[in-house]
């Protein structure tokens, strides 16, 4: 029995390792890619070349030549630093806003609170791009558009997120906040003293949820920040693979570049990320 078990094991990880390097393959040949020139990149792609960074000396112009030119064909920095503020701005406002209102959800009896809550689950099976042409109206109207109002405050709440935030709160112990009443703390108090405090797995998980799902972002920064000036680096990625003449190291550069932020985040936060999916929705 214990040889079968470590058999089953073996196989298991075997399988797990196995499968980590398929889903490695593309970062990492883009990777390798950004450092070689055009014909390197063409000449190894039929074999494990295309995943073995170029030896040294191979590259006259230096491994970093395709980044120093990506930043030198547009301003790549002014794009990374409009994502930064967009996705930033959603973040901080997005788990101040969503965090409260999971909390009410939570904690709170008030009437018809088991609908509201089916109707914000319920948003989430609206595809966004339905409501972009009503929203980008309003954008309009409101004198938001090439904005980072426009860009952030459509986005702030999230049905996702409120969910999550309400499935952890729901687990959260009642003795502490009942302990902090009687010492006269305000039930504002408690949130931001006693909840906030005490969630950093669910706040982390929201966190990356976040970024992950904005950073990425296309359509809408396409429609609302036309001006050359809001780009993100989404929108500012195009420009590799639209204007000629396209340079495929340039643009695994550019990629990476891009990419970059995102594996950091997840990263740093990944343990508080792994807790805050392991309690939330234990209870309904």
């Amino acid at each position: 029995m214990k040889r079968k078990k470590r058999i089953q094991r073996v196989v298991l990880y075997v399988s797990l390792i196995l499968l980590t390097f398929i889903f490695l393959f593309p970062l990492v040949w883009m990777l390798v890619s950004s450092l070689k020139d055009e014909f390197q990149i063409f000449r190894d792609m039929k074999s494990l070349k295309a995943f073995l960074p170029p030896a040294p000396g191979e590259v006259e112009e230096g491994y970093f030549h395709n980044y120093i030119a990506a930043f030198q064909r547009v301003d790549l920095m002014k794009y990374i630093l409009n994502s930064l503020i967009y996705t930033t701005g959603i973040i901080v406002f997005g788990l101040i806003v969503n965090s409260m209102a999971g909390y009410a959800l939570a904690r709170f009896r008030f009437p018809l609170a088991g609908f509201w809550l089916g109707v914000i689950i319920a948003t989430l099976i609206i595809p966004p791009e339905s409501i972009f042409l009503p929203l980008y109206v309003l954008v309009y109207d409101l004198g938001w558009v090439n904005t980072y109002t426009g860009l952030i405050v459509p986005f702030i709440a999230n049905a996702f997120a409120i969910f999550l935030f309400r499935q952890f709160f729901l687990d959260f112990p009642k003795e502490l906040e009942e302990a902090a009443k009687i010492d006269g703390c305000s039930q504002i108090g408690i949130f931001f003293r006693i909840i906030v405090p005490l969630s950093k797995p669910v706040f982390a998980t929201v966190a990356i949820v976040l970024f992950i799902n904005h950073w990425n972002d296309f359509l809408w920064p396409l429609v609302v920040a036309s001006d050359e000036s809001m780009r993100t680096i989404q929108i500012g990625l195009q420009y590799f693979m639209n204007e000629p003449p396209i340079k495929w190291g340039q643009v695994m550069a550019a990629l990476t570049i891009a990419t970059v932020p995102m594996l950091l985040i997840f990263v740093f936060l990944q343990r508080y990320y792994v807790q805050g999916l392991t309690h939330t929705g234990s209870k309904n």
